[in-house]
This record gives C-alpha cells, sequence and structure tokens, in this order.
C-alpha cells in the first residue's frame, strides 16, 4: 500500500506546524522551503486540512498556519481518513463498479478487512508521537533554511 503525495505532504505540513508552533503561524512558503516540495501542492493539502479541522488559516498580516488544536489531539488515523480515498482499492468499492466477477469475488471483503486493519493501526498514533525530540527537527529545519 501505498499513500498518495497529497498525505505525505499532510503529514509533513502538520508536523513541521508542530515543531515550530513556538515561532508562531506559518506560511505555505516557509513549509514548501524547508521541505523543498511544491508550493501549488501545499496550498491545496491546506486547504483540505483546514475544511477537516486540523489546521487554521489566517489571513494578512500575522496570517498563515498553525494547528488547531494539540498534536496529541491530532490523530494520525483521522488525517489519513480525510487526505485518502481509503475505500477505493479496488473497482468493485467504486460507485462505478462494472466488474463481472464481483458477485463471486472475494476481493471486496479482502481489502475491507485489510483498510480496517490498517486504519486502526494508525489510530492507535497522534501527531505528537510523530514528533519524539523536536529539538533534532528544529536543527534539521533550520539548516535546511539556510
Amino acid at each position: 500500500m501505498r499513500l498518495t503525495t497529497q498525505t505525505d505532504y499532510a503529514l509533513r505540513m502538520l508536523i513541521f506546524l508542530e515543531v515550530m508552533s513556538d515561532v508562531g503561524s506559518h506560511r505555505i512558503d516557509d513549509v514548501a522551503k524547508h521541505y523543498g516540495i511544491s508550493k501549488n501542492h501545499l496550498m491545496k493539502v491546506a486547504q483540505k486540512l483546514s475544511a477537516a479541522g486540523f489546521i487554521e488559516s489566517k489571513r494578512g498580516r500575522g496570517g498563515g498556519l498553525s494547528l488547531s488544536k494539540p498534536a496529541a489531539q491530532i490523530n494520525i488515523g483521522d488525517v489519513v481518513r480525510q487526505m485518502e480515498e481509503v475505500d477505493q482499492f479496488v473497482e468493485c468499492h467504486t460507485a462505478s463498479n462494472n466488474c463481472l466477477i464481483t458477485p463471486v469475488c472475494g476481493l471486496k471483503g479482502i481489502f475491507e478487512g485489510a483498510t480496517a486493519a490498517f486504519l486502526a493501526h494508525l489510530d492507535h498514533f497522534t501527531l505528537a508521537d510523530t514528533i519524539s525530540n523536536p529539538k533534532k527537527f528544529l536543527t534539521l529545519f533550520e539548516r535546511e533554511a539556510a
């Protein structure tokens, strides 16, 4: 299984915002610069994270992005559910299913079980669990910005 780039960027953005929270809010440009990734992609990611309630976005002077709640309250499984289409691994999971063998095939149940186990595992972790040593993150971010 592979997560989409959008989910990868979403998790990285959340980590950045938590690690850098003492400095205040940050612009998408800041996140893009530190990670060396596309600002355009991050804009879409930020919109989804904001709509899902994980981050706040403020406009104007002193504005920017920040976490909407403490890192210990941001569940990794919830982030993945918001960013991914976790229920559409095979065609029989989609509304446009035209697969001939769907009535007799067991793939749908197999993938449903695998997805449930995957998400259940992610549900055991929060954003805070991803940041065991914030100082090391800061060192890396500072080095990249230089």
